[in-house]
């Protein structure tokens, strides 16, 4: 079945008028640049792959090649990283685009962070005259490329009002969880908290039947439809019966954001048993060189069971 055609948004009046850049052209961002063109922006782009970012304009925007390159053009850059050291390397490295940064123009990060980097950064740029949003994202890449995502959002009133209405073109979800950069993070890894764990439940849980012999198809179809179920469970255990690890998210993106979450309880001397659990088996899975294969991946731990293997080719 074909991919559904993302509806086409109908442009706000202010878009023609804002520039906006996005750094980082993976999944996710090429997605929200992709939205945000859609909808009227003139959206400028920049990727360590310059190719990549040559590609998208050819369908309409600018490529750049390099972050200073794109913050002289735009008064909103959103930032679409892996994480806080690219952060950095975006903002202050070489060609970096702080020091192009106009006064009064807005820095949208949508990274998976520590939280207290990210408040720090808020007054790293406001010390340049920059606003900030900490505004990490969720949803995958089909949703991104959709409009579809969700973005937790923490910030001063005065970066809402310039990013106007750019954030609800590239998401359906955009909550507002505070007027200063933090509680974006925090409830980011709260979710990637319970994303971890429950990819390693479904993974555990699976791993447990094969070693007993149930069919795995069948497994998959009863937990499906049963209390037992969790998205998690639905959407990874279906890469495991496909014997496909292409990593849409890969394993070692839960060795970092689950140790996030424990340097953050970390602090506050808080429980969390289960997050580091699972972290353990993130790390396992990631030691035995599974680390960049799909995080559906930290089923190969476990011992004794024999995973479904991939159809053969006609």
């Amino acid at each position: 079945m074909p991919a559904p055609v993302p509806t086409p948004a109908h442009p706000h009046p202010d878009a023609e008028g804002l520039p906006i850049g996005i750094i980082g052209l993976g999944a996710m961002g090429h997605g929200m640049a992709s939205s945000l063109r859609r909808a009227g922006y003139r959206v400028h782009v920049c990727d360590v792959r310059l190719e990549a970012a040559q590609a998208f304009a050819a369908g309409g925007g600018v490529a750049c090649a390099t972050p200073s390159e794109l913050a002289a053009h735009c008064e909103v850059i959103v930032s679409v990283v892996v994480n806080a050291a690219q952060t950095e390397a975006v903002l202050f490295g070489e060609h970096g685009a702080a020091a192009a940064m106009r006064p009064g123009s807005v820095f949208v990060m949508c990274s998976t962070v520590d939280p207290n980097w990210s408040i720090a950064l808020e007054a790293r740029l406001a010390a340049l005259g920059v606003l900030y949003l900490d505004a990490p994202i969720s949803g995958g890449a089909a949703k991104a490329a959709s409009g579809q995502m969700t973005m937790m959002t923490a910030g001063h009133p005065e970066a809402y009002a310039k990013v106007g209405d750019a954030l609800d073109a590239m998401a359906a979800k955009v909550y507002r969880l505070g007027d200063q950069a933090g509680n974006g993070s925090k409830v980011k890894i709260i979710n990637q908290l319970l994303a971890g764990v429950h990819i390693a439940a479904a993974a555990e849980a699976m791993a447990l039947g094969l070693r007993e012999g149930v069919d795995a198809a069948a497994l998959y179809e009863v937990i499906t439809h049963s209390a037992g179920n969790s998205w998690m469970f639905e959407n990874r255990m279906a890469h495991v019966l496909a014997a496909d690890y292409t990593p849409l998210s890969a394993v070692d993106i839960f060795v970092k954001d689950l140790g996030l979450v424990l340097d953050t309880a970390r602090a506050t001397k808080f429980p969390l048993p289960l997050s580091a659990t699972a972290h353990q088996m993130f790390m396992q899975a990631s030691t035995a060189g599974f680390g960049r294969e799909d995080d559906s991946a930290v089923i190969k731990i476990f011992p004794g069971i024999t995973l479904p293997q991939a159809e053969p080719k006609p």
